[in-house]
């Protein structure tokens, strides 16, 4: 029975990486004729552009105002939704409601950053510096 038992796990083992192997490549290719023009994409080498035209083997990108490079599609690392590339193209961040609710709350009970020497604390003038030895 035992000499059954380890052939059989390296059976399912074996088919438990192909399955997901295929799943993977099944993701990357759906996502890859999703590639419309206009859509922000990143590369594999971590460059974001534009998608200007697709065409059956390869992608134009813009990765600069009039600078389009042609990329083949497998070099479409994923294709971004437009407000996170245009957080990212832009340096904005992503709004979410709920933080910006609790932003003004927070701002509302900050009080304005001081850059003077003197504590808060220090309510009676004098200066708490050890003296100067001569």
């Amino acid at each position: 029975m035992e000499t059954l038992l380890l052939p059989l796990i390296m059976i399912a083992v074996l088919f438990m990486l192909f399955r997901s192997n295929k799943k993977r490549q099944d993701q990357a290719k759906q996502m890859r004729s999703a590639i419309e023009p206009g859509s922000g994409v990143r590369t594999i080498g971590g460059m974001y552009a534009l998608v200007k035209s697709v065409n059956e083997e390869t992608v134009e990108l813009e990765v600069a105002p009039g600078t389009v490079v042609h990329y083949t599609k497998g070099a479409i690392a994923a294709v971004l939704d437009p407000e996170e590339y245009d957080a990212i193209i832009n340096g904005r961040p992503i709004e979410d409601e709920s933080v910006d609710a609790v932003d003004e709350a927070d701002e509302a009970d900050e009080k304005p950053l001081s850059l003077d020497k003197k504590d808060e604390s220090d309510t009676d003038g004098t200066d708490d510096e050890a003296p100067k030895s001569k």
